[in-house]
């Protein structure tokens, strides 16, 4: 989007107030299909930090998530966890993934999480 759609822009400021990671949506961005529930920016920066700490060969970008500076303004991206990209009827990954999604880049959305079916 040139201009991002301010009723999603409104659901991010939401997110990011209430910290809650509860409100599953679904976006088209780059042609691909991301489906999940958003988190604010602070709880998904820590959650990878963490996931990243675990790691023996990446722990060192663990600080990059944590070291974060205070957000001025709306929000700019979208923050997913437990979120997967639809492939045709399979998610990946299985588990969910962590993905950041810029919300200019974002080409149309819906309230809610699409199931999809490994059969």
């Amino acid at each position: 989007m040139s201009k991002p759609d301010e009723l999603l822009v409104d659901v991010a400021t939401l997110v990011e107030s209430g910290q809650s990671n509860q409100m599953s949506l679904t976006v088209v961005t780059g042609g691909a299909v991301i489906t999940g529930r958003l988190a604010p920016e602070a709880v998904w920066r820590q959650r990878v930090s963490e996931v990243l700490t675990d790691s023996a060969r990446l722990g060192e970008f663990a600080a990059i998530f944590t070291a974060m500076t205070p957000h001025e303004g709306l929000p700019t991206h979208l923050h997913f966890h437990v979120a997967r990209i639809l492939q045709g009827t399979v998610g990946i990954p299985e588990t969910g993934g962590m993905y950041r999604v810029s919300i200019a880049d974002v080409s149309a959305w819906t309230m809610g999480d699409f199931s999809y079916s490994d059969h």
